[in-house]
């Protein structure tokens, strides 16, 4: 597994990097120190598995990274590692295409945990936003349903139905002729569009709304 640490504190940078770096012995960890430095070393390294991004730094601040990351590399997950346990900053960062939010309170379970959950293709989002009532699929899904269907392509509604059969990222990735990489970019892109945390979700979002 390949990462990208992006923080402007080094001492935090450097510890976060060594934390990671026990996922397993193929881990290999990149650091920057703001958002520029992360975009050139995602250009250079097109084998990057995710981006851990903190989104207090200067110049281009972590919430307008994670949109340039997305255009760069849309299939290409980022998690963003905050002080700030606020959540509207969460639904913004969630919001600009972050997979993930994880509070630096957190324990380094949870974190590892968070990136081996968006690394296969699901969405980490903390209790704090859970909690909140304008968080993420407040409606049930028959209101989700009704208030009107998702926009997605031809190829995201194919990964969709795969997803609804309960088929994994690898499965869709063969059946579709596709890279895994890529079918977890479709998924990601899915549950933002359709506002949704779980591949449970997405698929019972899809029913309801006639999409599979």
């Amino acid at each position: 597994m390949k990462l990208l640490v992006v923080d402007d504190h080094p001492v935090l940078r450097e510890g976060l990097a060594t934390l990671l770096r026990q996922i397993g012995p193929d881990t290999d960890v990149f650091e920057a120190g703001d958002a520029a430095e992360a975009l050139t070393l995602v250009a250079k390294h097109a084998d990057l598995d995710v981006v851990v991004l903190d989104i207090v730094m200067p110049g281009l601040d972590g919430l307008r990274a994670i949109a340039e990351f997305g255009r760069a590399r849309p299939e290409l997950p980022v998690i963003v590692l905050s002080s700030s346990e606020d959540a509207q900053t969460v639904r913004q960062a969630l919001a600009q295409g972050a997979l993930g939010y994880v509070p630096k309170s957190a324990s380094r379970h949870t974190l590892l945990s968070a990136i081996r959950l968006v690394v296969s293709g699901e969405l980490y989002v903390p209790a704090l936003i859970l909690n909140d009532p304008q968080a993420p699929r407040t409606m049930s899904v028959r209101q989700e349903a009704r208030a009107g269907v998702p926009s997605l392509t031809d190829r995201q509604i194919e990964v969709l139905r795969l997803v609804g059969d309960g088929r994994t990222n690898l499965a869709i990735a063969l059946e579709l002729g596709l890279s895994e990489k890529t079918v977890k970019g479709h998924v990601a892109a899915i549950f933002r569009a359709m506002n949704v945390i779980t591949r449970t979700q997405a698929a019972a979002v899809a029913r309801e709304s006639g999409l599979i």
